[in-house]
Formats: C-alpha cells, structure tokens, sequence
C-alpha cells in the first residue's frame, strides 16, 4: 500500500558547525510553522533550427534542449521567535548530551538560535552569546563581515511527527529516522539569505527565513547520534562528527512573543531633527524588520557536463524595514517627525536610533519573553500617509553601521526568556 506524507507531520532539522566553521557536528530541531517550501530546478538551453524552405518546400524547425546545471536550491519556512531561559536545577539537560543548547543555569537561549548564528557568522559561537542575570542572548554580528557566512545541511523529514528523536546512543545508521516510514529530504550547504520580522498585533512574533543551497537529496536514514552514517554524496558521519541533537525549548509554550506589547523608542541623535534632543513618541500598529546577506551562488559552466553550483559569496548585508503608527499631533509625536523630516532640506544624511522592544520584556529582563533590537544609526525615509479610517503615517529606514567597514547596523540584538521548566 502507498505510503503518504502530509504537512503536520514533517519536522525540521538543522546540522550546524558549533566552534568550527565547516565541521557540521550540533543538530537542532526546528519548530516550523505551516508553509514552508524548498525546490531545485535546472538551467537548460534551447537550440532551435529555422530555415528557408528548400525546392520541395520543406523546411526544418525542430528544437533541441541540454541540460546545463542546476540551480541553486532554494528554501524557505518560517519560525515562531521562542526565547526561554535554561534551567539546570530543574532539568538534567547539558550542552552534549541529553539535547540543550546550553549548560549554564538562568542562560536565555531561543529555539532559532542556530539560523540567527549562521545568518551573521561562520559558527554558532562565533554568532551568538548565552549569558545569565539581565542580560539576555546576545546575536553577535561582529564577524558577518566574511565572504561567506555559516553553511550548515537542512533535513525535511516527511513523517517524523510519528517518531520520538530519543537522546539514546544508537550505533545503527539511521536507527532514530529509517525510510519506509519516513521520507528524508537533505539540503547540503545551505546558508542563510534573509531574515524578515513582522509586526502583526494580533499575532505571535514570527520569522520568515529564506536561503539557498547546494543541491537536494534524499537520504536512507537520519541518526542524531553515535554510530557512522552514510550519506548519498558519500559523505561519512561518524561519532567524532556528531554530538547531539538540541531540542530545548521546542515544546515550550510559555515562551512565545506577544507583539501587541512591543513599543518602539525613536531617538534623534542628529540635531536637525528635535533639537532638543527629546524622543519621538510613536505607538506602533505595525512593521517589519528585514536581514539580507544578498547571497550570491556560484555555478561553473563547463560544456558536456551537468554543472552544480560551488557556494555562496556575500554581497552587501542590509538591514532595513518600516513602522506604521498614527497621526497624532501631540508633543514630539508623529506629525512632528514627519514635519522634521520633510523639512529638512539641507540634511543629505540623518540619524536616528530606533529601537524595538518586541514583546516590552526589555533589558531589565521581566520574565516576559521578549526580543530588543536596537539600530542606533538609522536613516529615516520622509512618512507616507495612509488615508484609512484613522489616518496613519508610515516611515521606511535604513539601519547603517556607524563606520562603513563596520559590522554594527544592529547594537543590540538580544533575547530574554522564561524559565523552560516553568
């Protein structure tokens, strides 16, 4: 009888280098939300032929098509932003073993922290920081200045859901997911495009992350853990390559971010604009946050073979987005930010730090899972008006880094959590 798979019951996994780039030795499992996709084509050229009839009037007009190489694969999913904080005493969970990403009491971490790591970094160290007390997950974009950024292999397992991943060694290849069960999906070499952050008020934060890859295929058996495992490129998993699988925080339901209690802080540090140095008041009624690596894939173009692309390049990283609120005529409020805006006609730069509180937690950590976001040099586009109901402005901006060779468009970037056990 026919085996078939359906959406509910997919998981996602990602293989990630832990301290050293290009060593894929730390799993995570992924809680994606409904609509993900991943696909691959193939580039192919057409040789046509088309003469002039000859003296019977017959004229050739066929058509011949090769395959030249294949596309990059390309995916995308999108992911609930989750922070929680580890909690030692109350769970035997340790970086390694039993499927945690960290082994430090009180330390915030978030479900996602593996793709926020490879999106800026080569490793996930190297991208993000775990800390305790009122400071929060740090994202570190200190060293997304490379020519290639973190590239990890991404595993669609079609029927997982039926199967518990158990933490337990195993030394049979492909004993924790075995096709005829499960239909197994690998992307090798992937690496993080985009990053996008919605603000919808009514809803849950989220994440739509989207990215490319080297080549798509299905995989015999997937194992988290010890033993050796070999994979259809004829790579060899062995127990020295593989630790653990890290699944921490994905059942947890207390973590989740409540946009409608995020605030956003507007501060002019270019005189020109509120020269008293005061804050703008703007109350959001939505907005966005979008990461770009402009990714850019490199495929050979040799006659008589298939090509498949090599790898990614950076281009320039970009980090932008806009916030809608309303028209309001109070003190500092947002007609006075679109009347400093549009009058200043003698500024070919301005500057201003926004920073977003998703979910109002906060540096002083509250307990209330929540995400900072701070871009201290941001350039403001002049507002548009939305004419609606209620008259609403809406203002783009341009997060830039203080110098040009500088890695900071984003200052802060952290997560706080609640206790996982809680």
């Amino acid at each position: 009888m026919a085996q078939y798979y359906f959406s509910r019951d997919v998981k996602v996994y990602a293989h990630v280098p832990l301290a050293t780039a290009g060593t894929l030795n730390m799993f995570y499992e992924l809680p994606v939300l409904d609509g993900f996709s991943f696909s691959q084509a193939t580039n192919a050229s057409e040789i046509t032929l088309n003469q002039a009839q000859d003296v019977d009037g017959n004229s050739i007009r066929g058509r011949q098509m090769f395959n030249d190489s294949y596309a990059p694969a390309e995916f995308s999913f999108s992911t609930y932003m989750a922070p929680y904080t580890h909690n030692e005493a109350g769970s035997s969970d340790t970086i390694g073993t039993t499927g945690s990403a960290c082994s430090t009491d009180n330390a915030h971490c978030e479900v996602s922290e593996a793709l926020w790591a490879m999106f800026f970094s080569q490793t996930v160290d190297g991208g993000r920081t775990a800390a305790t007390g009122n400071t929060g997950l740090t994202i570190d974009m200190n060293e997304s200045n490379k020519a290639t950024i973190g590239v990890f292999d991404l595993y669609f397992v079609f029927g997982g859901a039926k199967v518990a991943a158990t933490s337990t060694s195993d030394t049979t290849p492909g004993a924790n997911y075995a096709v005829g069960d499960q239909m197994i999906y690998r992307i090798k070499n992937c690496s993080m495009n985009e990053a996008s952050i919605d603000f919808d008020l009514d809803g849950l934060a989220t994440v739509a992350w989207s990215g490319m890859g080297k080549i798509i295929t299905e995989e015999s058996g997937l194992n988290f853990f010890s033993g050796t495992q070999a994979l259809t490129d004829g790579t060899t998993l062995t127990t020295a390559s593989q630790t653990a699988l890290i699944t921490e925080g994905v059942g947890n339901t207390t973590g989740f971010i409540r946009n409608r209690l995020s605030d956003l802080t507007i501060n002019p540090t270019d005189t020109s604009l509120k020269g008293d140095g005061n804050d703008y008041v703007a109350t959001l009624t939505g907005g966005n946050i979008t990461f770009s690596n402009n990714l850019t894939y490199l495929t050979p173009e040799t006659l008589g073979v298939v090509n498949q692309p090599l790898g990614h390049v950076t281009g320039t990283r970009t980090v932008g987005g806009n916030f809608t609120c309303y028209l309001d005529n109070s003190t500092a409020g947002s007609a006075e930010l679109f009347e400093d805006l549009i009058e200043s006609t003698t500024d070919i730069q301005n500057s201003v730090s926004l920073s977003f509180d998703i979910g109002a937690g906060g540096a002083v950590a509250t307990g209330a899972p929540s995400c900072l976001i701070t871009m201290a040099t941001c350039h403001l586009e002049v507002p548009t008006h939305s004419i609606d109901d209620v008259i609403s402005l809406e203002t783009n901006f341009h997060a830039l880094p203080s110098t040009v060779s500088g890695t900071d468009e984003v200052s802060t970037f952290e997560f706080y959590g609640k206790d996982v056990n809680a």
